[in-house]
């Protein structure tokens, strides 16, 4: 196991602003579209769909196995469905408060998702009946571990983040969850993906690492190399067969290797903040930039 230490911020909890997070929805939204290519939509061409709850703060949003969108509502507390007409569906999160945030297609046909404030995964069938499976433990906190990043593993289960547990999780389709923790005590895991190598790959906001787990839970920790602070968020899947991930404070997009070799690219504007990534069309990698306001790409060859 390779681990390195990092001088670390001593950030306590972390907030999202909204503003930042429907940066992002729209950033993935967008992703999505330029992915898949609709006959009835015009290139350039942004429509837009409001929530029937006012002040959701939607934040994740995925493909559903039934062909529709589906999205979390943080503030609203409920999970949403959209058509491709643009017909919304809202279902309440059973527990008060609960957070949802990250949102993905499972193998078994149905969405999972993060509670980051009610300490649990949830999963929600495409008729829309929910089902909550409680972490564990609450990390010896009131406001829990806060789960917040969730992919599809290669193994037919599903994993996530810690964020203030500081623990990657596995949950498999019958609500049975694992925990494993990260060697880097307060590294604060934050996005997760499948890589092309068979493992789970994950940032370490406050750790200012890139985390990789195997399917028998095997962790290794990877350095970055900012002189201050790095701060990688969300990290994606590349078309090259590499990793690539944000870095907000460190103002980066970095790449890292199956190998664990990593080269970071300064985003031009200062203090533009990349924070959610994500693989398109071709050779191209698209990220936000939640402080600067904008969209970037980065070709990948």
């Amino acid at each position: 196991m390779i681990v390195k230490k990092e001088k670390r911020s001593t950030m306590k909890m972390l907030r999202i602003p909204g503003s930042m997070l429907i940066l992002l929805l729209s950033f993935l939204a967008l992703s999505l579209s330029t992915s898949v290519p609709l006959a009835w939509a015009t290139a350039g061409t942004i429509t837009e769909f409001p929530v029937p709850t006012a002040g959701s703060n939607p934040g994740g949003v995925t493909l559903g196995p039934d062909g529709k969108m589906w999205f979390t509502e943080q503030s609203g507390n409920k999970i949403g469905r959209i058509t491709i007409s643009g017909t919304i569906t809202e279902f309440p999160v059973p527990t008060g408060f609960g957070g949802p945030f990250g949102i993905t297609s499972g193998p078994d046909g149905n969405l999972w998702f993060n509670e980051y404030q009610g300490n649990q995964i949830g999963r929600i069938t495409i008729s829309g009946v929910i089902t909550e499976f409680a972490l564990p433990s609450n990390c010896g906190v009131s406001f829990g571990c806060q789960p917040f990043g969730i992919t599809s593993g290669p193994d037919g289960n599903l994993w996530f983040t810690e964020n203030f547990g500081s623990k990657i999780g596995r949950i498999t389709t019958s609500g049975v969850i694992t925990e494993f923790a990260v060697p880097s005590v307060n590294s604060f895991p934050f996005g997760i993906t499948a890589g092309p190598d068979g493992n789970l790959w994950f940032a370490e906001r406050n750790g200012n690492q890139i985390g990789r787990i195997t399917t028998s839970s095997v962790i290794t920790e990877f350095g970055l190399t900012c002189p201050v602070f790095c701060g990688p968020a969300f990290i994606t899947a590349g078309p090259d067969g590499n990793l690539w991930f944000a870095e907000s404070p460190g103002n980066n997009i970095g790449r890292i290797t199956t190998s664990g070799v990593i080269t970071e690219f300064p985003v031009p504007t200062a203090s533009s903040t990349p924070l959610g990534i994500a693989s398109g069309r071709g050779d191209k990698v698209w990220f936000t930039e939640s402080g600067g306001n904008k969209i970037g790409r980065i070709s990948t060859r």
